[in-house]
């Protein structure tokens, strides 16, 4: 009885499983044959599958009609309307096309995972391969300046007015790439031109606080430089430059005679698919004679990224990534004065310096078929410093992140993780003492949609130890909020913490340049505040053109802000007798907490792209305002005024970028603004002065860290604009010439102290993709 029972089943099922039929396809982005991994196939609004990593899905039915809806996050919904026979397999390929509104731009900074721009919570810029090839990007710092509300200040990002000027030591923004760290171990600090430029697909820049997602350093905003990998054909990109710095207006300012100082790089990127195996490599060959005295750059930079889908286990991928750089060159720190000698170097200074710097990102990620993600990235960074003026350093720094992420079919997207560092350094400039420092933290952030509003909350607890200190702690949270008004019309409001632990360089650096000197202080506590944002963001569509408009009010609050103080830095043992020799030896700059600051204003976005005069065009522009004030008024004998704003802050910012296609031709346009500076350190303005206020003079003339600038800023100062061109022949449908003119009306113009900037310079460049 038994064995007729399973008989009889066994009959049944394959009578049942005889008459379903098979359906299958491929599902490709229009115009493209790259698959489109994770796209929902929903079979009559109840069932269905996704797309594996390559594009693929099969699923199988029973004989009837079907409807069919095929989803993706970016792209317009495709139906289909189908009948399965019994038995038989049918293949429906789908060709999905991104939908037109720039609103449904995907970034993934916000929470760690796919979102629509109009769904976030935080404002959020993208800038996008193409932007950084048309401008002659070789440091990707040079690109990042164009998105409106951001300024990199001789290495030193801040956005909307959060940092100033710190000395190449820590930094309030964190550059991530592929979402991991990328600050140097002992200064904290970003190294924009080991950034591979030739292969990003996307950068992002939050502004705002994001320490509950991303920790210490991300107290005023994260820039994430996220790097493509191949498609489904070989592809190889090459780019050469070649280009001249011209003559500056004042020819007392030239010191080459009459041979330009010229530049040039050649780029190159090779991606492809080998099976499972995808590849991508590249990299930078450049040199720049320097348009000042002795600041000349030589670059190599190699990169390579590898993934490996695994075949036998569904979902699982692993590979390493890394990027090689070796920099040589001069340095340029100190101008010679404010006169004729703006593009020459102090006497006193002159270094010469060759740099070594790499990572190598193993990385191991895990998508199951219930919709969670498990992830474990790691990295080891490496920076050697060498140079002629006994300030080099070396150290390495180790970071690792597990991350868990579970996606509900409510809307509910739930991130998690917990992360390491351990950095250890050895400096010349550190006393040649070997320093460490250590940090870990867990966070979490929810994200939900509830049919048209969208919430997000998020918390980290972290602790860092530098040395033998005692642990510093300290819990961060967030929250966001957006609500979709109507189509395309939405408003949001955040509210977000933020952190950042001193580096080993603010705390420990004693070293002196030209006669700037800096000093160590080993009681430096970590620097903390919050950021707080509403913001409303419209989409429109006029005629042939589509885009959105996005404005947004900010506020922030820092406490216990590390800052670099002019003055008499005495050790205890004859703080209380100094001689006068002993005040020529420690006067000098020395980062103390001692300030709270408030800061706010608000922002004014345009993106867009369409038809000029029937005619293909896009623009990018903005507009910022800052009243970034100095709560600590009792300080105003540190700053070059009376005024209680922030040193090396602007109140106005406006920025914008438009670019044309005629036939084969694009025209591009750039412009960017800046009101004049109001603050700077006042120690820079002035003479080093003897304890009864005299100047000091030496051979006759009165000593100054930087001779001239106080006349020079009341001559120069009165606000910044700058214009490039850019002009473009797309000779093949694979090749493209172009002529790139940065600085075109050759403004004579500072930012830092010190620091006039480039004179108008050209530069011829050919592209070609094969």
């Amino acid at each position: 009885m038994k064995i007729l029972f399973l008989l009889i089943f066994a009959s049944l099922t394959s009578v049942l499983i005889a008459q379903n039929g098979t359906l299958n396809g491929k599902i490709t982005e229009a115009s493209k044959t790259d698959g489109l991994p994770g796209v929902s196939v929903v079979v009559n609004e109840t069932s269905g599958t996704s797309t594996d990593i390559n594009g693929y899905y099969s699923i199988s039915l029973a004989p009837g009609q079907y409807k069919l809806a095929y989803k993706f996050l970016g792209f317009t919904t495709e139906n289909k309307n189908i009948t399965i026979k019994s038995g038989e397999i049918t293949n429906i390929n789908i060709s999905l096309y991104e939908e037109s509104s720039l609103l449904n731009e995907l970034v993934v900074s916000a929470g760690k995972f796919e979102q629509k721009l109009s769904d976030v919570t935080v404002s959020i810029q993208t800038l996008k391969p193409s932007m950084i090839e048309n401008t002659n990007t070789t440091s990707i710092d040079q690109a990042i300046q164009k998105l409106p509300g951001i300024t990199i200040m001789d290495g030193q990002a801040s956005i909307r007015g959060g940092s100033g000027f710190n000395y190449g030591a820590g930094s309030r923004v964190l550059l991530l790439i592929d979402d991991l760290p990328m600050l140097s171990g002992a200064a904290s600090d970003v190294k924009w031109n080991f950034a591979p430029v030739e292969n990003i697909e996307q950068v992002e820049v939050i502004k705002g606080a994001s320490s509950a997602l991303y920790g210490s350093s991300a107290l005023n905003g994260i820039i994430n430089i996220r790097t493509a990998y191949p498609g489904e054909h070989p592809q190889t990109k090459l780019i050469f430059t070649n280009g001249i710095y011209m003559n500056p207006l004042r020819s007392a300012i030239i010191w080459w005679g009459k041979t330009q100082p010229s530049f040039s790089s050649t780029q190159f990127s090779h991606s492809r698919k080998i099976g499972n195996f995808d590849l991508v490599f590249g990299g930078n060959v450049l040199t720049d004679n320097g348009y000042r005295l002795n600041n000349t750059d030589q670059i190599f930079r190699f990169n390579i990224n590898t993934r490996y889908r695994d075949k036998k286990i569904e979902g699982l991928s692993y590979g390493i990534n890394a990027n090689f750089m070796n920099n040589r060159g001069q340095e340029f720190i100190l101008w010679k004065d404010g006169d004729s000698g703006v593009y020459r170097p102090a006497a006193s200074f002159t270094q010469q310096f060759d740099n070594f710097r790499m990572n190598l990102d193993p990385y191991i990620v895990y998508h199951s078929k219930k919709d969670s993600r498990h992830s474990f990235k790691t990295r080891f960074y490496q920076t050697a410093n060498k140079n002629n003026t006994e300030q080099a350093s070396k150290d390495n720094l180790y970071f690792a992140e597990y991350q868990y992420q579970k996606t509900f079919s409510n809307e509910l997207t739930f991130t998690s993780g917990i992360t390491g560092n351990y950095c250890e350094t050895t400096s010349e400039i550190f006393g040649n003492t070997q320093h460490f420092s250590t940090s870990g933290g867990i966070f979490a952030q929810a994200d939900k949609k509830i049919n048209l509003l969208s919430l997000s909350l998020g918390a980290r607890w972290e602790t860092f130890r530098l040395d033998d200190d005692k642990e510093n702690s300290k819990p961060v949270f967030r929250t966001g909020l957006s609500y979709m008004l109507a189509e395309n019309s939405s408003l949001r409001a955040s509210f977000g913490q933020g952190f950042r632990y001193p580096s080993i360089a603010e705390k420990y650096t004693f070293t002196q340049v030209g006669s700037l000197k800096i000093f160590p202080n080993d009681t430096l506590r970590p620097e903390n505040g919050w950021s707080s944002e509403i913001g409303f963001k419209q989409g429109f569509k006029i005629s042939n053109w589509n885009g959105y408009v996005d404005i947004a009010g900010f506020w922030t609050q820092y406490h216990d802000m590390i800052e670099f103080t002019f003055g008499q830095h005495y050790p205890d043992s004859i703080a209380g007798n100094p001689s006068l020799i002993d005040y020529f030896n420690y006067t000098g700059f020395k980062a103390y907490n001692i300030s709270n600051a408030q800061i706010n204003g608000f922002e004014l976005n345009i993106v867009g792209k369409g038809k000029l005069f029937g005619l293909p065009a896009t623009l990018m522009g903005g507009y910022t305002y800052t009243n970034p004030i100095d709560l600590d008024v009792n300080r105003d004998s540190l700053k070059s005024t009376n005024d209680n704003i922030l040193k090396y802050r602007f109140y106005h910012s406006l920025k914008f970028d438009f670019e044309v296609t005629y036939k084969r031709f694009i025209f591009g346009l750039g412009m960017n603004f800046n009101s004049n500076i109001i603050n700077v350190d006042k120690a820079f303005e002035d003479t080093l002065r003897l304890p009864n206020g005299q100047p000091l003079i030496q051979d006759g003339v009165p000593v100054m860290i930087l001779p001239g600038l106080k006349e020079y800023r009341e001559k120069h100062n009165k606000g910044d604009v700058v214009f490039d061109l850019r002009i473009a022949l797309q000779a093949t449908e694979k090749s493209k010439v172009s002529l790139i003119v940065k600085n075109i009306l050759n403004r004579e113009y500072m930012l830092r102290p010190g620091d006039v900037q480039a004179p108008r310079n050209i530069a011829v460049q050919y592209s070609l993709r094969f």
